[in-house]
């Protein structure tokens, strides 16, 4: 977190804050300069609470401690314009999160690419307890990408964001496929 900023000066110097008989004081001058000068990060911070509070314009160094606020992983590698934006849309990611729109919207985020979402789907209702279940076998949802470069995105991180996105008890499958590529792949 933030600490002292050399050289920061004080929005409040507290020197101004006294009786005018104490302004004079030499030693009492230098003393809450120092105060200043510790108490300067904070005056600040507070004044722009709301800017620092917002992932668009919270300080780099901030964001880390938003994305904890609202559930959101952030990555440090990653450019801060794609932190910020993990940010700012996590709270209706977590809304939308184990649907179609919700994975699609994970996978874009990290790719930027527009997955090919496919799933089993399945939806019933029953008038009395312990009916049978929509669908036959266990539900999957397959992600396709379709990309220039394959080899340009890491398999085993996709991976681990897909099977965070979909509900634990449906199967899935990640296809990243250079542009072209039809069909089923082999």
């Amino acid at each position: 977190m933030r600490g002292t900023v050399p050289g920061l000066r004080s929005p409040h110097p507290l020197v101004h804050r006294l009786p005018a008989v104490y302004g004079d004081d030499d030693f009492l001058r230098r003393f809450l300069s120092a105060l200043d000068e510790v108490l300067a990060p904070v005056l600040l911070t507070l004044d722009n609470l709301p800017a620092h509070l917002h992932p668009r314009t919270a300080p780099e160094d901030f964001l880390a401690w938003l994305a904890g606020w609202v559930a959101a992983e952030v990555d440090q590698d990653r450019p801060v314009t794609q932190r910020r934006a993990v940010v700012s849309g996590a709270v209706v990611r977590h809304r939308l999160r184990g649907t179609v729109a919700g994975l699609a919207a994970a996978v874009r985020l990290e790719t930027g690419v527009d997955p090919e979402i496919t799933e089993s789907g399945g939806t019933g209702w029953s008038a009395e307890p312990g009916g049978p279940l929509p669908g036959s076998g266990r539900p999957w949802v397959r992600v396709r990408l379709r990309v220039a470069d394959p080899a340009r995105f890491d398999r085993a991180r996709l991976e681990r964001l897909v099977a965070a996105e979909v509900p634990a008890h449906v199967a899935y499958r990640l296809e990243i496929l250079p542009d072209g590529a039809g069909g089923e792949p082999s």
